[in-house]
């Protein structure tokens, strides 16, 4: 009979359990030296291992021939335990067994032996549906349990516990798995089987199973049964959520008010027989990562993402405020119930919230209230800055007030050579940290072109912006408003007029352990 890949490659060994070293090293130490608890307590979210462990740990107690802690999978005990005929192992699941009743048959069992093996081990799965009435009665016996039994509780919902039943458990608590570690997992099972799998197609499987395992060989079984190479089209359409390049591209045409490549994105969704609540899901996820690039440096540690995808999401949060985020994001909130409704036009409720999303006039909710005002402080901001907001259809500002030179590969005024140029004549930005972070407060876009730059004012009249060569130099280049504002901001920092704006590329300087990076 055919057995689901999720069973056919369920660890057989501790070692064999990937992401959970910090459990599976103790309790291999704890078998190998005889020190096992009498009450164990699994707690994580579904897929991550902890029913997998349980029955490895069943399997290492009860083994005639341990290896450093783990079972040897060949004993008499290990294959009867394997099989499931071993009767001094038993699995319950709390969800169906959950009466007082239940717990009072398992406490007229304990008192005898073990009939083949050296423990009687109960596994007790969803652990947390148990009655109070059936907590009170295990508690006893929980506390204290004859020498050769083996309590093992496992749960997703650990808040549901009583203190009681926690406090006297060995408590372990599983992690959801790294995308690398599924994704190497996935290929290892793929390449066993006889499956093409991507790359592209593993990270997006490994990504839609949310550190689940199980989850994550469940889907590449379902993409598996197309019988054609798993790629990330191939996932996306069985899966039914949108891939990240389509979900960019929204963000892309919200910012720019382009509602034909919003409502042709929905549309070919409607016609693909897609799931417009997964498409919707992923853009919720996705204004989530941007929001982490809003508001921290680090935000590659804590987002699963390549370089590029990296770079790219930088570019698309440098383009929203971050109250802006607030309010898309609440749009999907607020969307999300009428898309799991029966009776109901999904198509026209997604329709609707993007077009919301363009413009967040279209809303009285206070998260577009808070947009709102803050694009208000930023045309302020422009204001102050000497770079009055360019209206639709208004003229440019006079090119010659912003003429712009871009000299390639010209040397650096490191630290160490600025006296020679203050000699020249040049004066340097006293607080370049400071001058970086007000431009980057109004222009974001080009908070990380101007990371580690240096900038000086020349007798002149020019302002000298040495930085890295950078994709978005060009941008910059071309952006009357952005090089209006760092004239302005030059001439009051160094009190020089400033006529004209020279940008200067660079190799990159080096960097010390402590500086800083702006994004």
């Amino acid at each position: 009979m055919y057995r689901a890949l999720y069973r056919t490659w369920r660890p057989q060994t501790f070692d064999d359990v990937c992401g959970q070293e910090h459990i599976t090293d103790i309790l291999k130490y704890q078998v190998s030296e005889g020190r096992t608890s009498h009450a164990y307590l699994f707690c994580g979210s579904r897929g991550t291992g902890k029913t997998t462990c349980a029955k490895i740990l069943a399997k290492a107690v009860n083994c005639l021939h341990p290896k450093n802690g783990n079972p040897c999978n060949e004993c008499e005990a290990c294959r009867s335990i394997d099989a499931g005929a071993a009767t001094d192992v038993i699995e319950m699941d709390a969800a169906s067994n959950n009466g007082v009743d239940n717990v009072r048959d398992l406490k007229e069992e304990i008192v005898f032996l073990p009939a083949e093996l050296k423990y009687r081990v109960y596994i007790i799965d969803e652990v947390h549906m148990m009655s109070p009435s059936a907590f009170n009665a295990l508690l006893k016996t929980l506390e204290e349990p004859p020498s050769y039994v083996l309590f093992i509780l496992a749960t997703t919902e650990l808040s549901k516990l009583p203190s009681t039943i926690v406090s006297r458990c060995q408590r372990c608590d599983f992690r959801r798995i790294a995308t690398d570690v599924i994704v190497a997992r996935l290929s290892k099972i793929a390449a066993a089987e006889g499956m093409t799998l991507h790359p592209d197609g593993a990270r997006m499987i490994a990504r839609s199973a949310q550190g689940g395992m199980r989850d994550a060989v469940s889907l590449l079984e379902l993409c598996g049964g197309a019988n054609a190479p798993i790629d990330e089209a191939l996932v996306t359409q069985l899966l039914g959520a949108g891939d990240r390049g389509t979900l960019c591209r929204v963000v892309e045409a919200i910012a720019e008010k382009d509602y034909g490549t919003l409502y042709r994105t929905v549309d070919d969704i409607v016609m693909s027989s897609g799931d417009l609540a997964g498409f919707w899901g992923g853009l919720g996820d996705l204004f989530r990562d941007l929001m982490v690039f809003k508001t921290t440096p680090e935000a590659k540690e804590y987002l699963d993402l390549t370089d590029s995808e990296c770079e790219r999401l930088g570019a698309l949060a440098a383009r929203f405020s971050l109250g802006r985020l607030f309010y898309m994001s609440h749009l999907v909130t607020e969307t999300l119930p009428a898309l799991q409704k029966t009776g109901i036009s999904r198509r026209s409720s997604v329709e609707v919230a993007l077009t919301r999303m363009c413009d967040p006039r279209l809303s009285s909710a206070p998260e577009a209230m808070v947009a709102r005002l803050e694009e208000l402080e930023k045309q302020l901001k422009l204001i102050q800055m000497g770079a009055t907001p360019i209206q639709p259809g208004a003229a440019q500002p006079p090119e010659a007030t912003m003429t712009v030179k871009e000299t390639p590969e010209a040397p650096s005024p490191a630290a160490h050579e600025a006296p020679a140029a203050q000699e020249e004549g040049d004066l340097p930005i006293p607080d370049m940290k400071g001058f970086v972070e007000e431009f980057r407060s109004v222009f974001a876009l080009y908070g990380q072109l101007l990371s580690g730059s240096e900038a000086f004012v020349g007798a002149d009249g020019v302002l000298r912006l040495y930085l890295r060569p950078h994709i978005l130099l060009k941008n910059l280049r071309e952006d009357a408003r952005a090089v209006k504002a760092l004239m302005t901001m030059g001439r009051e920092a160094t009190g020089r007029e400033v006529v004209r704006l020279e940008l200067i590329t660079t190799a990159p300087p080096k960097r010390t352990q402590n500086e800083e990076t702006f994004f």
